[in-house]
């Protein structure tokens, strides 16, 4: 396995514990920035958020850099994106920390593409990689959330929330028109 795919598998490893420090709350206490009040334990969650968050970049950044770009990375990358992302907005809805509404629109978006993918696989015999419209949304998911969870000073977390949602929305409707061949005969 090359470093770009472990460092995905290293991103799907950071998901429970990620979970473990949003419900434990631990460290426990809080501090004021901004007049607004943030958790250690939400800091502490965020920041191994961010770090598995980075992975994404990184591990990108390496696979085309050095030629390493494999059809499991293809696949495996940005199901750990939506995974991480995923995770993540269904405890910000718990935590009443983004709303119940847009966390269905992309939950919704993200399955909908990961079946086509598989469909596109199926079809065509080759995965279907990230576009641009895909990573400024992957982008602006994982900023959202690690915005919010640093209680959204200056709302921009509930900024890059809704600039996330547009871009889950458009980036959905582009990758269906553009593999829209595999539905026809179909129907």
């Amino acid at each position: 396995m090359n470093l770009p795919n472990k460092l995905t598998v290293f991103r799907i490893f950071l998901i429970p514990v990620f979970m473990i420090l949003l419900i434990a709350q631990w460290p426990a206490g809080s501090f004021t920035l901004a007049g607004t009040e943030i958790l250690w334990s939400r800091v502490v969650a965020m920041i191994v958020f961010a770090v598995a968050s980075a992975t994404d970049w990184f591990d990108g950044h390496i696979a085309r850099s050095r030629g390493l770009v494999t059809n499991f990375g293809k696949f495996a990358d940005p199901l750990a994106d939506k995974m991480l992302t995923m995770t993540a907005f269904i405890f910000m809805v718990a935590l009443n920390l983004a709303p119940a509404w847009v966390v269905a629109i992309i939950v919704c978006r993200e399955l909908a593409v990961t079946g086509l993918r598989l469909i596109v696989v199926e079809n065509n015999g080759k995965v279907m990689a990230a576009a641009m419209p895909g990573k400024i949304k992957t982008t602006c998911q994982m900023l959202s959330i690690i915005f919010l969870l640093f209680g959204d000073i200056f709302h921009l977390g509930t900024i890059l929330l809704y600039l996330a949602l547009i871009f889950t929305i458009y980036s959905g409707y582009d990758y269906f028109h553009s593999s829209w061949d595999v539905f026809k005969g179909s129907m």
